[in-house]
């Protein structure tokens, strides 16, 4: 009893989720489903309803409305995977139920109206990509920009919601789109890059000027009217569109996010020492919560998410099962 209470004090003083406990969730559903290589290998929550979307390799997305306990298919099923955090996103804005859909291996882009229900694919061209994003300020999402995969960076555009694809050059490695003539794409690091920048287009891609001086893997994050970069050892954000950028803090080995909360004041971020939480607007962040044991460390293919609904923490990486953590309140 005395150390039920030694510990229960402890909880009382540390970073809520160390005292939660991660938990697998999808083994079953994975083994009679029997996925094609990569397995599990996507995950993706709706922040509105804390429903919780998974991509199964070669059989299409599925879905729990209980945090994991039970799953359901959900849609069609979808011939490839995805990989790479940020290949499936719900609408960043929360105005619409619309989805994107980018595979490394399979079926080119797929956008959704539906949260995922029913897909339009979009051309060809489009297949073995990284990640695709779209002007999600427009219904018909015209401007598109994805990275083709394991292809030096190639970068190739939509101007016509998918039905055609152009290449906008090679050397890239993540983008955004905020309306339909402005953009944003990083360069890749590279040895003859070795300060590689962040360029800005006010003209849908013909042309792209530098705004700042970053290195930038992993895409970056919308909320509200406000941009955040995890960039080179720190997280930038900016306000206008990227004409100007702010250092917020900084991050050391930043792989993903910010994943916010139900506000902007409360972010996550994945890095390879684990999960940082800040509750500050990302000024400050309390020490990182460990993957699960199962996952083997953390790399550029681990997803995480968060259910600010019911206040859970979800992780994984492709091959791995999905995981749990429902946070001590």
């Amino acid at each position: 009893m005395k150390r039920a209470w030694i510990l229960l004090g402890l909880c009382l003083f540390v970073n809520r989720a160390t005292c939660a406990e991660w938990e697998p969730l999808t083994a079953e559903l994975l083994k009679a489903e029997k996925p094609g290589y990569g397995g599990l290998c996507g995950v993706a929550v709706d922040h509105a309803t804390g429903d919780v979307l998974i991509n199964v390799s070669d059989k299409g997305l599925y879905r729990s409305s209980d945090q994991g306990k039970t799953w359901r298919k959900h849609g069609p099923v979808v011939k490839g995977r995805t990989e790479w955090p940020g290949c499936m996103v719900l609408d960043p804005t929360g105005k619409s139920k619309r989805a994107v859909f980018a595979l490394v291996y399979g079926a080119p882009i797929g956008l959704s109206a539906d949260a995922g229900e029913n897909w339009k694919m979009m051309e060809g061209k489009s297949t073995h990509v990284d990640w695709a994003v779209l002007d999600w300020t427009d219904p018909e999402a015209k401007f598109v920009l994805a990275i083709k995969h394991e292809a030096a960076g190639l970068v190739i555009a939509s101007h016509d919601g998918g039905k055609t694809f152009a290449e906008i050059g090679k050397g890239y490695s993540s983008a955004w789109i905020f309306d339909n003539q402005t953009a944003l794409v990083a360069e890749a690091k590279t040895k003859d890059r070795p300060k590689p920048k962040l360029l800005r287009t006010t003209d849908a891609g013909k042309t792209f000027e530098p705004v700042a001086e970053h290195h930038a893997t992993a895409l970056p994050k919308l909320h509200e009217n406000t941009l955040y970069w995890l960039v080179d050892g720190s997280l930038i954000s900016t306000a206008d569109q990227g004409k100007t950028w702010k250092k917020i803090s900084d991050i050391k080995d930043g792989l993903y996010g910010p994943i916010f909360g139900k506000d902007a004041k409360h972010q996550f971020v994945l890095t390879k020492a684990g999960i940082i939480e800040s509750t500050d607007g990302g000024t400050s962040w309390a020490k990182p919560v460990a993957v699960p044991k199962e996952l083997k460390g953390v790399s550029a293919l681990t997803w995480m998410e968060y259910d600010p609904k019911n206040d859970v923490l979800y992780v994984m990486k492709m091959t791995s099962d999905l995981y749990r953590m429902v946070r001590t309140k």
